[in-house]
């Protein structure tokens, strides 16, 4: 392209300097031509009037007293009625330009000059006019590489975007070029390096979200089916088999759930549900892992709550925060629920040194985290609240208090709220 651009822009020029120039150059030739011509019969009259003055004063017409009228290049003729032809200079050879004037006592005088200096003069025009075309050929061969270097870089620029681009590299580079076509693609580019970026990050997302709220629900399973391999007795295995029943088909709404928010985060399925069953169940799942540290789980608070969300997601916030607990707290874990205007609130507690000073609120970001973890569990745990249209807060630091605030409805039995405590 840049080569085409700049034998465009020359090939335009020399058009241009051929058409002009041959002009140019025949008119100057005419001009200097004339010029000479004008100056031969300038200077016959001239010479024509000083013989006229010499005869009319009686005074002597000779080849010497004329020959300091006659310039250096020029040769004259003086022919006078009765007189011998007076000739001053030297005769030109080859073609010549002449003139020649009458006098008013009958003389005529013939003035030439040889053409060789029209010629010398057309020479140098032809060269000053050579040399100004030639600059102008370097002045445009010159524009013609700095605007082939203007068009073609960007677009070289634009290509290795894109070729970044196809090749996983989302990052828009915010470059402009002064050309609004240019401007317009690399507009376009950098937009779609944004939306790409930003599918990236929701896949990323996605995948590091399914593995961590998958991990929680596999591992219950799988500590319910080595529970059945270790027993013999056919209640206990009927009961582990039952249990493991229910977490397989929390893992599949586990699942149809990260499946839906992928497709619409803002689809939802809240519905009115037990807050009490959903406690009890973690509590299930949760008690052989806590026994085999040698720690306890206890619930308590008001009974029969009713809350307005998604079971499952609720279940995944307190695996969250009971997980938590479990891998950096200590002492006992207790779920306390209470009601605080009309909201349903679920408080998740433990024994442990709470949550260090210098992360405060931003224990809920995602890759911060206190240990050596992911620092991922709080951070979807949240965005699960937030999806029912509930939240979650860390209440206090030492002991660390989390609370999960839930939009509640009215008591479905009589005595709602009576306070009890299950281990």
């Amino acid at each position: 392209m840049r080569r085409r651009l700049i034998q465009s822009t020359l090939a335009v020029v020399l058009v241009v300097i051929a058409v002009f120039g041959v002009s140019l150059v025949i008119v100057e030739t005419r001009t200097i031509s004339n010029s000479a011509q004008e100056r031969v019969d300038s200077e016959a009259l001239r010479l024509a009037s000083i013989v006229d003055s010499r005869i009319l004063g009686a005074e002597d017409v000779s080849a010497g007293i004329l020959r300091n009228q006659v310039g250096k290049d020029q040769y004259a003729i003086i022919r006078m009625p009765d007189r011998p032809p007076i000739t001053v200079g030297v005769k030109p050879q080859g073609d010549v330009i002449q003139s020649s004037a009458d006098g008013e006592e009958g003389e005529r005088v013939t003035v030439q000059v040889p053409r060789s200096s029209v010629t010398r003069e057309v020479g140098r025009t032809l060269l000053i006019i050579g040399a100004v075309a030639l600059l102008a050929v370097i002045a445009a061969v010159l524009l013609a590489v700095r605007q082939a270097n203007r068009l073609a870089s960007p677009l070289t620029d634009l290509a290795e975007t894109a070729e970044r681009l196809g090749s996983g590299d989302p990052r828009p580079r915010h470059k402009r070029y002064g050309v609004p076509e240019l401007d317009r693609v690399a507009d376009v580019l950098d937009s779609s390096a944004e939306r790409i970026a930003r599918m990236l990050t929701a896949e990323r997302r996605l995948a590091a979200d399914a593995s961590h709220q998958l991990r929680t629900p596999l591992t219950a399973l799988s500590m319910r089916l080595e529970e059945i391999t270790l027993t013999d007795d056919p209640d206990t295995v009927k009961d582990e088999a039952n249990v493991a029943l229910a977490q397989v088909e929390r893992l599949t709404d586990v699942v149809e759930r990260l499946l839906t928010n992928a497709r619409d985060p803002r689809t939802g399925s809240a519905v009115t549900f037990d807050l009490d069953e959903v406690i009890q169940q973690q509590l299930a799942e949760w008690r052989p892992a806590y026994r085999s540290v040698g720690r306890a789980i206890v619930s308590s608070g008001k009974r029969h709550l009713r809350a307005v969300g998604t079971p499952g997601a609720v279940a995944q916030v307190l695996a969250a925060l009971i997980e938590n607990s479990l891998m950096h707290g200590g002492g006992t874990v207790a779920l306390r629920t209470r009601v605080t205007g009309n909201q349903a609130v679920v408080e998740v507690t433990d024994e442990g040194p709470g949550v260090p000073a210098d992360l405060g609120a931003r224990i809920f970001e995602r890759a911060i985290s206190g240990r050596n973890s992911t620092g991922i569990g709080l951070a979807v745990a949240r965005d699960l609240a937030e999806a029912d249209g509930g939240r979650l807060e860390l209440l206090q630091a030492q002991p660390p208090v989390f609370g999960l605030f839930l939009s509640r409805t009215p008591p479905l039995k009589k005595g709602e709220g009576s306070p009890s405590t299950v281990r």
